[in-house]
C-alpha cells in the first residue's frame, strides 16, 4: 500500500510543476498581441497557446492596453453602421412615399377607366380622358405595364387612343419588350402592340427577341408573345425565328439564318452543318418545352415536323412516345401539329395507339370538325385495327351529332372515308398525302431494306436526305457517307439495343384487311344504321346542303363495294322512298312565295339526284315511278332537266327502257337538250 501511495503521490507533484510552468509561460503572454514576442517555435506550446488566449481575448475588456491601436478602426465601424442606419431609414422612407404616390396613381387611373371604358361615352369626351390618363403614366409606362392593377387602364388607353399617342406608348415600351414578354398581365399588351405595330416597328420588335425564342418557347407566358410574334411575321421572319432552334451556329450568326431554304435537311446540306450537332441541339431544345406540356404552338409542331424529318430512330421514337397521348390533342388543330398525330397513330405501337385513342375521350367530336384535326381521325379509322376499342371511343361519341358532322365541311370527312375510302372527290391531294406520311427512319419499308445487318434510322435518313439534296451537292455527299460509314454502322448498332422492342417493330399502317376493318366501324358498331336514319329525317337539308349532298349521296348508294348491302337493303329503300317523296312535291309557279326551293330545281340537290338516278337503277326506278312518271315535260326545263336526261342517259339498260317512251318525244322536239356524245343511248 505504501509502494501505491507513493506512485500516486508522484504524478500530482509532477502536475503542479507541470501547471507552474504553463502559469509562467502564460504570464509572459499576456502583453498585446501587437508588441508581443515572436511565438515559440516548439510544437508542444501551440496546441495549448492558440485556444488559451481567444478565451483570454474574450473576457477582458476593450480598454485594456492591447485595443488602444486599433479605438480608430472601432470608431470607423460605428459610424459606417451609423451611416447604414441611416440610409435604410431613408431608403424605406422613399420606397413607402413611392408605393405612396404609386397608389394615389392608381386610384386615379382607374377613376379616369371607369369613364373611358363605358360604351355610351361620346368620342371627344374618351379621347380627353385617354389623353389625361397617358400623361399621367408617362414615364411610368413600362412599371404599370406590369401592374395587375392598372395595366388595364393602359389597355384601353391603347385600344383607343390616337397613332400619335400609340406611337408614343410603343416607343417607351419597345426597350421592354423582352422582360414584359414574361409578365402574365403585360402579355395582354404586348399581344395588342404587336398587332397594331407598323412593319418596321414589327421588325425592331422581331429583333429584340433573336436570341432568346428558346428560352422564351419555354416560359408558358412568354411562348405566347413569341407564338404571336411568329404568326405576324412573314415568311423571312419566321424563318429566322425558326433557324435559332436547330443549331448553335445559326443562333449566334445573323447571316447563316437569312438563307432561303424552309426545310432543315436543305438547311444541313448548303450550309455543311453536322446532323449530329443539329440533332443535339434541336433535342435540347425540344425536349424542356415536351416536359412542361408547351405543345399548343404552331412554332413547337414546325421544329417537331423538321426534327422527325432528320431523326434516327432511336430519338424519332422517343418523340413519339411522349407525344403519345392527351398531349397530342392539344397539337392536332394546326397543319403540322396535325402530320404529327398522323405519324404519332402511323408509326405508334399498339400501346401508344390506344394511349392516342383514349386521349381523345370527350373531344372526339371537335377534332371531327376541326379542319385538320379530321384527318387525324381519318388516319385512325384507316389504320387502327383494335375496332372495338375506336367504336367505344370514336364511333360511339359521334353518333349524337352524325347530322352535324354530315353538314360540316371537316366533318363528313370521316363518314365519307369510311363510306367511300381514299376517293379523290373528297379528300384532296393533301389529305391524300396526309395519310401516306411517314418518319422514314421508323418506315418499316426502310428497315426491310436494311437487310440481315438491321441498319436502322442513320441510312433511311441518309437515302432521304440524298432525295432532297440537290444534284450539285450530291457527290459530296457520297464522299462524307463512305468516310463515316463503318462509324454509323457501329453507332447503329449500338443504339438498337437501347430501342424498346415495340418501337422497333412498330406497324406502319393496319395488319387487317381493309374492307374487314371498314365493315366492323361501320356495320357492325351501328354508324351506318344511325347515319341511314338521319339522311330519312333529313333527307331534304342534306340534298341542298353543299356537303351534305355527298354524305346523302354516298348512303343512298349503298356506300363504296356495296358495303351496306344486304344488312340495311330495308333502309336503303326506305331512303330512296324519302328523296322521291321531296321530289314528288308539286312545283311552284311562283318561287318567291313558296318557303323553301324545290329538290329538283335546287342546284345542289339536282346534281345530286342526277349522279343517283345514273350509279344506282333502283332508285332511279323508284324516282321514276314515284315522281318523274307522266310529268317530264313539266321537269324539261332549268335544273330539273339534268335529273330528266340522266334517265336518257343511264348505263342501265332497264332505266333507259323505262323513260325512253315518254323522253323521245321531247328530246326530238327541242324541248330537252341532251348533250351529242349522249345522243346514241336511243340505239340501244
Amino acid at each position: 500500500m505504501a509502494a501505491k501511495n507513493q506512485k500516486t503521490q508522484k504524478p500530482k507533484k509532477r502536475k503542479q510543476f507541470s501547471s507552474s510552468n504553463i502559469d509562467r509561460d502564460s504570464s509572459t503572454s499576456k502583453k498585446p498581441k501587437l508588441l508581443a514576442s515572436a511565438p515559440s517555435k516548439s510544437p508542444s506550446n501551440k496546441p495549448l497557446k492558440k485556444p488559451f488566449n481567444s478565451s483570454k481575448q474574450k473576457r477582458e475588456h476593450p480598454s485594456h492596453s492591447k485595443f488602444k491601436k486599433l479605438d480608430s478602426g472601432n470608431e470607423n465601424k460605428e459610424l459606417t453602421k451609423r451611416e447604414r442606419r441611416i440610409q435604410a431609414k431613408e431608403l424605406a422612407e422613399a420606397r413607402k412615399k413611392k408605393r405612396k404616390q404609386h397608389y394615389t396613381l392608381e386610384q386615379e387611373l382607374a377613376s379616369l377607366w371607369e369613364k373611358m371604358r363605358r360604351r355610351n361615352i361620346p368620342k371627344e369626351d374618351r379621347s380627353k380622358l385617354i389623353t389625361e390618363a397617358l400623361q399621367k403614366m408617362k414615364g411610368k409606362i413600362p412599371e404599370i405595364a406590369g401592374s395587375h392593377v392598372s395595366s388595364r387602364v393602359l389597355q384601353t388607353c391603347v385600344k383607343y387612343c390616337s397613332q400619335t399617342e400609340r406611337d408614343a406608348v410603343f416607343s417607351e415600351l419597345q426597350p421592354h419588350f423582352l422582360t414584359l414578354s414574361c409578365n402574365a398581365y403585360a402579355v395582354h399588351l404586348v399581344k395588342k402592340m404587336l398587332d397594331i405595330a407598323s412593319k418596321k416597328q414589327l421588325t425592331g420588335v422581331l429583333s429584340s427577341l433573336r436570341g432568346h425564342v428558346a428560352s422564351l418557347l419555354r416560359h408558358m407566358v412568354g411562348s405566347v408573345v413569341i407564338e404571336h410574334a411568329y404568326q405576324l411575321g412573314n415568311a423571312t421572319q419566321k424563318q429566322e425565328l425558326l433557324m435559332e432552334l436547330y443549331s448553335t451556329e445559326l443562333h449566334l450568326f445573323k447571316d447563316l439564318a437569312s438563307i432561303k431554304e424552309s426545310r432543315l435537311i436543305d438547311v444541313i446540306s448548303k450550309l455543311g452543318l453536322q446532323k449530329s450537332s443539329v440533332l443535339r441541339h434541336t433535342s435540347s431544345v425540344i425536349q424542356p418545352i415536351l416536359e412542361k406540356g408547351i405543345v399548343d404552338h404552331s412554332m413547337v409542331h414546325r421544329v417537331l415536323v423538321e426534327y422527325l424529318s432528320i431523326a434516327d430512330q432511336s430519338s424519332a421514337a422517343d418523340i413519339i412516345q411522349q407525344l403519345s397521348g392527351p398531349l397530342l390533342v392539344r397539337m392536332i388543330h394546326t397543319r403540322d401539329g396535325s402530320k404529327i398525330g398522323m405519324l404519332c397513330v402511323k408509326h405508334g405501337s399498339a400501346k401508344e395507339r390506344k394511349k392516342i385513342i383514349k386521349g381523345m375521350k370527350g373531344h372526339i367530336s371537335k377534332i371531327a370538325h376541326d379542319q385538320c384535326g379530321c384527318l387525324v381521325l381519318v388516319g385512325i379509322v384507316s389504320m387502327v385495327d383494335d375496332t372495338k376499342l375506336i367504336t367505344k371511343f370514336v364511333i360511339r361519341e359521334l353518333l349524337a351529332t352524325l347530322k352535324e358532322l354530315a353538314l360540316d365541311k371537316s366533318g363528313r370527312r370521316l363518314l365519307l372515308q369510311l363510306l367511300h375510302p381514299n376517293s379523290s372527290r373528297y379528300l384532296n391531294s393533301d389529305g391524300l398525302a396526309f395519310l401516306n406520311l411517314s418518319v422514314l427512319s421508323l418506315s418499316a419499308k426502310n428497315n426491310s431494306e436494311a437487310g440481315s445487318e438491321n441498319i436502322l434510322s442513320d441510312e433511311s435518313g441518309k437515302e432521304a436526305a440524298k432525295s432532297d439534296i440537290p444534284e450539285e451537292n450530291l457527290d459530296e455527299e457520297r464522299t462524307k457517307e463512305e468516310a463515316t460509314t463503318n462509324s454509323d454502322m457501329t453507332e447503329t448498332k449500338s443504339s438498337k439495343s437501347d430501342i424498346p422492342e415495340e418501337n422497333l417493330y412498330s406497324a406502319e399502317g393496319g395488319k387487317k384487311d381493309p374492307s374487314l376493318r371498314r365493315k366492323e366501324l361501320l356495320v357492325k358498331s351501328g354508324l351506318a344504321e344511325n347515319l341511314v336514319d338521319v339522311c330519312i329525317e333529313n333527307a331534304g337539308e342534306l340534298l341542298t346542303s353543299n356537303f351534305g349532298k355527298e354524305v346523302i349521296f354516298e348512303v343512298a348508294l349503298g356506300g363504296s363495294d356495296g358495303i351496306l348491302h344486304p344488312t340495311l337493303d330495308e333502309k336503303l329503300n326506305n331512303l330512296h322512298q324519302a328523296i322521291a317523296a321531296l321530289a314528288a312535291k308539286p312545283k311552284s309557279e311562283e318561287p318567291e312565295e313558296s318557303e323553301e326551293e324545290h329538290v329538283l330545281e335546287n342546284f345542289h340537290s339536282s346534281r345530286t339526284i342526277r349522279k343517283l338516278v345514273l350509279d344506282c337503277p333502283a332508285f332511279a326506278s323508284t324516282l321514276w315511278n314515284k315522281s318523274l312518271e307522266g310529268k317530264c315535260q313539266l321537269w324539261a326545263q332549268g335544273h330539273s332537266s339534268k335529273v330528266v336526261s340522266a334517265f336518257w342517259e343511264s348505263s342501265d339498260s332497264e332505266v333507259r327502257k323505262m323513260a325512253k317512251e315518254e323522253l323521245k318525244p321531247l328530246i326530238d322536239g327541242g324541248i330537252l337538250k341532251i348533250p351529242e356524245n349522249k345522243q346514241l343511248a336511243d340505239e340501244d
